[in-house]
């Protein structure tokens, strides 16, 4: 019999942190649970692992003018999904992806991630599956998974709900940081093909979702069913774009995420160039097929809202163009030649997708 117990027995009035709906025992066995997972995502310049009220991190001495580079996502309304098909083994992914990418266009190598789990009560092993995701996602990018945040907060989520907030640091060098100061007429716009929808519009999917009212369990393109087109998890592009910045001149990268293609893309431009996107320059895969044609979303509305196929933009000069791309290619990425940089006219939309 537990100490608590005895207590209760005695004094059958009293209460405890488990009768108000947070259970301090669950939180621990799910520190153990993960534990393992954290353990393969360390790298030399961490001192110290999951457990301790902060976790220490050095940088490493091969910075001469180390600059920290930060960010913070969520994962969005993808989490619904999640909900109600039961699927939590890859929105931790998803988490990891939304801020090693956007701190990567920077040209940031990420170091350490930390993540924050809220829910109403914890079910430690829908919990453990999310967080083995997260070090799968922490895997993908080369960053540690030094600690985190699980918040039990009873009434504030529904049964088998939670929220996911994730933190990224990492480092550049002062000299290369990536700020897209660089790009002029002439330039050639490289797109990375994307796994899917990644985390952005799944208010739109979901409403398509309700409408159309499809089997999602039936073949539907490259081996998947709809659903596994639907939850796939957002692409870490981490690792061949670090290759890629040491083997070649990157003049700017843009993360395509909620916004679409054309309102990511001028968050790298200088104010006098606008970025020509060729729409049939790559195949627009068929998940953005069949949400176009099933909400009747216009094309202008698609490049707004969602990646359609391209999760990263990548800007090199003319003469760096067919190299970057054999480079990706042999990287893993499937790379398209998706537009060219022109002049700005007036104060015309930087993106243009035609």
């Amino acid at each position: 019999m537990s100490r608590e117990e005895s207590e209760q027995i005695l004094n059958p009035t009293s209460l405890s942190y488990r009768d108000a709906g947070v259970d301090i025992d669950a939180g621990d066995a799910l520190v153990e649970n993960i534990k393992p997972f954290a353990k393969r995502t360390l790298r030399p310049e961490v001192l110290g692992g999951i457990g301790g009220f902060g976790a220490l991190v050095e940088i490493s001495k091969k910075y001469r003018e180390p600059v920290l580079v930060s960010g913070t996502d969520g994962v969005g309304t993808k989490l619904k999904l999640a909900f109600e098909w039961n699927r939590h083994d890859t929105v931790g992914i998803d988490l990891v992806a939304m801020s090693v990418n956007d701190i990567l266009v920077q040209g940031a190598e990420p170091l350490f991630f930390l993540d924050y789990f809220a829910c109403g009560k914890l079910d430690v092993p829908q919990a453990t599956e999310v967080v083995k995701g997260i070090a799968a996602g922490c895997e993908q990018a080369g960053c540690a998974l030094i600690g985190g945040e699980t918040a039990e907060m009873p009434g504030m989520y529904p049964t088998g709900e939670y929220d996911l907030a994730g933190f990224a640091v990492g480092v550049v060098e002062k000299s290369t940081i990536i700020t897209g100061q660089t790009i002029r007429p002439g330039d050639v716009v490289l797109g990375l093909a994307a796994n899917g929808a990644h985390s952005n519009g799944y208010s739109l999917i979901r409403k398509i979702i309700e409408r159309a009212k499809p089997d999602l369990d039936a073949p539907f393109a490259d081996g998947k069913t709809l659903r596994e087109a639907v939850i796939a998890p957002t692409r870490i592009y981490v690792k061949p774009l670090l290759a890629l910045m040491q083997a070649l001149p990157v003049k700017g990268m843009a993360h395509i995420t909620g916004g679409g293609i054309t309102e990511n893309t001028p968050r790298v431009l200088p104010d006098d160039v606008v970025a020509e996107i060729d729409a049939q320059s790559w195949p627009l895969p068929p998940l953005f097929q069949w949400l176009q044609r099933e909400g009747g979303v216009a094309a202008q509305e698609m490049y707004r809202t969602f990646n359609c196929g391209i999760g990263m933009v990548v800007i090199v000069s003319p003469e760096h163009a067919d190299a970057a791309s054999d480079f990706l290619a042999r990287q893993g990425e499937t790379v398209y030649t998706i537009g060219k940089i022109r002049p700005r006219d007036g104060a015309e939309h930087q993106t243009r997708v035609s």
